[in-house]
């Protein structure tokens, strides 16, 4: 060979790879311009117009709050929901999203207070007057406006496609009509009603809260064991006169609210004496007191008493007990009753449970369960409001209201702070010798979510909807719920459950909050609470809002114009409470789904974080179920919550918070996507710096796969190859590419992202950039124009890349955009394709275990070389020329007719069927194989570097293999 020969450079007679895709993705700065592009383009009417007559799909957006930046949790909830409307548009759907906003409320409410006036030195307006309230609702409806418009750019930040001009808000004039309508729903069908009952009440917001709208918290209180003095018993049970019923309670301050003692027939219970006592103040030798038989020693220990079983106590004794109230001297004459209840239990306490029904749910179904009875024997049934909205104790708590010395006790102070309630009623229990012993307990308590203070219980009129009420038909709101969740498909499986228990267990809705930020309830009632129900009304009412917003039943003369000429106003008063604003919320799918055309009621999937098992989707169920019979949706789909990296739950005081915004900033929303789509969402997910890279890295090798096959297609003709011709490897391929494609149609069904995911990064990293690309290089850069195993690879190679980048659009919409605008430059998107149709011949089960077998072998020659490489025998594989024993006939006979060095990418190979050397290198997995490495024999190529015998067998090019002369001869005559 001539040193002018040596020389001759190839590379611009190879087939290599060229594009202008960057290896270096450069995320934070393109997708902020292909948003844009988006926009220019108008891809969502796009999208709408392709899919025009298509079935529809609907996932209904669950509205978040309009008052802040958006969070890693709305990233994770918008993401998640952005695959599935995708997946289905992409799969022969019309999938349309819907973006949503809830709009309404206390939290809003608190700002416009803190900034507006509290900040400014300003004092908050007289929101009795029509004027001034109608100008509060203003200043928050123009807050929700400016959070809407910040969270909308924020979202579609994150690659998510919708319908950002015209999305729902429940603060939008038919919105709020319609909320009002199917109020007028529940009040016209008598599912309505007023009613005095405990509720949770938080003194902080003076309003009224639902459980949705509540989370517990640790706190340590005060904990009381007080004695009843007994003042009445049967006539076989006079030896428990001037004895004592012990309870024990966790909130001192609800004694005054006490009128009755429960108790439970299902244990026993015991008279006991004192026989000694060291104490300061309670017990003293020779009290008779009555405990739950096996609680009797615990409490014993509480008060540092001695006591000793005096006999047995039965059920129907205590049913005839009567006691006195242990504050008798204060004023509270009355009588307490027990009461055989099954909530009493004998796990703690007394035995004897403290009945205030003022003050507590189970309270105050043991009391009304009992009324009747109650008022056969004389006793009076009256629920006494002892405490007022602002924590403090009414006149109805003699010696801690406001005729008390000292002025009222407060349970709570505006700050959530505890008040002086509990020390004032201990004081007075000790002064009248009926405290038994106390201490501290700490306890799970519930607090307001919104401002993280504790909550008391309290008797106070509220508007309810009735959950056992007979409906007419024979079902009630909890049955028709219960009904509905049967029906219900739920991802994960286990929340059908959550739900259910919540249903079952729940209380009436109460629908009232006294604030001024909402949809009011507005309804006329007389002093007995009785609902007008008049048609007319109710028109004029939803006439006006959907002219003039909510706000106009508190503008002036709002009274007289909606009940007209017909009604006396002096009869019926106007209900000034605003709507809970998960009532607005579940009444999304009214004004939504039913009212706009492009959407349809129910919805295919309702999607939100598990903690909506009590606020969204309990209140759509109900409202739903309420006015329709059943659930507003097919199927209820729920992820966790986002945790640190080290497990522990995000908060600023330990700064391991993680923002969607800095993520997008340093790394991009597909990385932050690929994340979403690489997590177990259905559990509570962690993040963090380390998992970020974890992503970053995965993002990496799937961004170079998708870069060499567009790099390999710069050459492509676009040539269809009948699948009859195509080579076997080809045909593996194809194979592949089927049973994905059942993987990833049944992965989007299943709302199974990280199966999906999983797959396909598995198949580009293993099955294409470790394997089959590796294996065709050779053929797809050195081989002749006419090859057809170079023809056959390219068509497979497009409809590789075709397939991963339409079906990774959902997923990872900016990087497979910019790989589908590269391939193709006249298309409009990506996302305007549909997943392409795989034929059924592709599917070849038998040659998958053929290749199997195939592989298995292969990996024992890449093996043995790799120990070639690590020692410096050899530089490349092409320099091996291995010896492959193979004695399993199986094997043997799955490599027959293949080019096996092209396989194992060597220059040569020889298989031979017999058992091989002893000192040949085996894998343990792979048995009856073992391999000789031999180095190639001849002259190295130029072109190709392969190492072949007949280097310059062809005169016209010396230096080259006759393949590869065989190639230029046929491009030299191209040209």
């Amino acid at each position: 060979m001539t040193d002018t020969a040596e020389k001759q450079d190839y590379s611009s007679t190879l087939y290599l790879p060229q594009t202008e895709f960057p290896m270096r993705a450069g995320l934070p700065q393109k997708e902020p311009e292909m948003v844009a592009r988006w926009q220019e383009m108008g891809l969502y009417k796009k999208l709408r117009a392709s899919a025009a007559g298509r079935e529809k799909f609907v996932l209904h957006d669950g509205p978040p709050y309009a008052n802040g930046n958006i969070h890693i949790g709305h990233a994770l909830n918008k993401i998640l929901k952005d695959v599935i409307t995708r997946s289905f548009q992409m799969r022969g759907y019309d999938a349309n999203y819907v973006p949503g906003w809830d709009c309404h409320g206390l939290p809003i409410e608190w700002k416009i207070e803190e900034e507006n006036y509290r900040a400014k030195g300003k004092e908050k307006p007289d929101l009795k007057q029509p004027s001034a309230m109608i100008e509060f609702r203003k200043e928050c409806r123009a807050y929700a406006e400016k959070w809407i418009g910040v969270q909308s750019g924020e979202f579609k930040r994150l690659g998510i496609e919708g319908d950002f001009e015209n999305p729902y808000t429940t603060m939008n004039f038919h919105a709020e009509a319609r909320i009002a309508g199917e109020l007028l729903k529940f009040a016209t069908s008598g599912q309505l009603y007023r009613g005095s009952k405990p509720v949770m009440w938080s003194v902080v917001e003076r309003t009224a809260l639902a459980e949705a709208e509540v989370e517990y918290h640790e706190v340590e209180s005060d904990t009381i064991w007080v004695k009843f003095p007994v003042q009445h018993a049967g006539e076989r049970s006079g030896d428990l006169l001037h004895t004592f019923v012990v309870i024990w309670t966790t909130t001192p301050w609800t004694i005054p609210g006490n009128r009755a003692i429960s108790f439970s027939s299902r244990f026993p219970y015991g008279l006991y004496e004192v026989t000694a006592a060291q104490n300061d103040f309670g017990p003293q030798p020779g009290e008779k007191l009555i405990f739950a038989t096996r609680l009797a020693e615990e409490c014993a220990a509480k008060a540092k008493v001695t006591l000793k079983l005096v006999r047995d106590v039965e059920g129907d004794e205590l049913s005839t007990v009567i006691c006195a109230h242990p504050l008798e001297a204060l004023g509270y004459t009355f009588q307490v009753p027990l009461l055989d209840g099954d909530h009493v239990t004998d796990d703690a306490g007394t035995g004897f449970v403290h009945t205030a029904p003022s003050h507590g749910r189970e309270d105050f179904d043991a009391w009304m369960d009992n009324v009747r009875a109650l008022e056969a024997r004389g006793i009076s049934t009256k629920i006494p409001f002892t405490v007022g909205d602002d924590g403090y104790y009414t006149d109805e708590a003699p010696g801690f209201g406001p005729s008390a010395e000292g002025g009222p006790a407060r349970v709570m102070d505006d700050n959530g702070k505890k008040g002086d309630a509990n020390k004032r009623v201990i004081e007075a229990l000790i002064a009248a010798n009926h405290l038994f012993a106390r201490g501290r307990i700490k306890h799970d308590y519930p607090h307001s979510w919104r401002s993280k203070k504790p909550v008391i219980f309290r008797n106070t009129p509220q508007w309810f909807v009735y959950m056992d009420k007979d409906l007419g038909d024979g079902s009630t709101l909890r049955s028709r719920a219960l009904g509905a969740i049967d029906e219900t498909r739920f991802v994960p499986a286990m929340g059908q459950n959550r739900l259910r228990g919540m249903i079952e267990q729940r209380p009436d809705w109460v629908l009232s909050r006294q604030r001024a930020w909402g949809v009011p309830i507005c309804v006329f009632a007389d002093k007995d609470g009785n609902v007008l129900v008049d048609d007319e009304v109710n028109a004029r009412i939803l006439d006006a809002f959907e002219k003039e917003g909510a706000d106009a039943w508190f503008a002036p003369g709002a009274k007289e114009r909606f009940l007209g000429n017909a009604h006396n106003p002096d009869i019926w008063n106007q209900v000034m409470d605003i709507l809970d604003v998960w009532f607005d919320s579940g009444c999304t799918h009214a004004f939504t789904l039913e009212d706009r055309p492009d959407l349809k009621w129910p919805a295919d999937v309702y999607l939100e974080g598990s903690d909506q098992h009590r606020g969204w989707f309990h209140s759509s169920l109900l409202e739903s179920c309420g006015t329709r019979g059943r659930a507003p949706y097919n199927a209820v789909i729920t992820h966790g919550f986002t945790m640190a990296e080290d497990g522990r739950k995000m908060s600023k005081s330990l700064g391991n918070q993680v923002f969607p915004q800095d993520v997008m900033k340093e790394s991009g929303a597909d990385i932050l996507r690929l994340w979403v789509m690489t997590t177990d969402y259905w559990e509570d997910q962690r993040l963090g710096k380390s998992i970020i890279q974890t992503n970053i890295d995965a993002y990496r090798k799937l961004r170079n796969t998708i870069r060499w096959m567009l790099g390999t297609l710069a050459h492509d003709k676009g040539e269809e190859i009948a699948y009859a011709d195509m080579p076997e490897l080809e045909k593996l391929m194809l194979h592949r590419l089927a049973e994905l494609d059942k993987v990833v149609r049944e992965g989007y069904d299943a709302f199974d992202f990280k199966k999906i995911t999983r797959s396909l990064i598995d198949f580009s990293n293993i099955e294409l950039s470790a394997f089959y690309f590796d294996v065709r290089k050779d053929a797809l850069y050195c081989d002749a124009p006419s090859s057809l195993r170079r023809r056959a690879s390219l068509a497979v190679i497009r409809k590789l890349f075709d397939c991963l980048v339409t079906w990774m659009a959902p997923m990872l919409p900016f990087t497979t955009e910019e790989a589908w605008l590269s391939r193709n430059p006249q298309a409009a998107s990506v996302h305007l394709e549909q997943f392409p149709e795989i034929p059924a011949e592709w599917l070849n089960p038998a040659l998958d275990e053929k290749w199997g077998k195939i592989r298995q072998v292969r990996t024992v020659v890449t093996g043995a070389l790799e120990i070639e490489r690590k020692d410096k025998r050899i530089g490349s594989s092409l320099e091996a020329a291995p010896v492959v024993h193979v004695g399993d006939p199986a094997l043997f006979q799955a490599l027959e007719g293949q080019d096996f060095a092209e396989i194992c990418i060597t220059s040569d190979i020889a298989v031979v069927a017999d058992e091989g050397p002893a000192d040949a290198f085996r894998l343990p997995e792979v048995g009856k194989v073992s391999v000789e490495p031999k180095l190639a024999e001849g002259r190295k190529c130029a072109r190709s570097w392969r190492i072949t015998t007949d280097v310059g067998s062809d005169p016209d090019y010396p230096d080259v293999s006759a393949r590869d002369a065989a190639a230029l001869r046929e491009l030299a005559a191209l040209r």
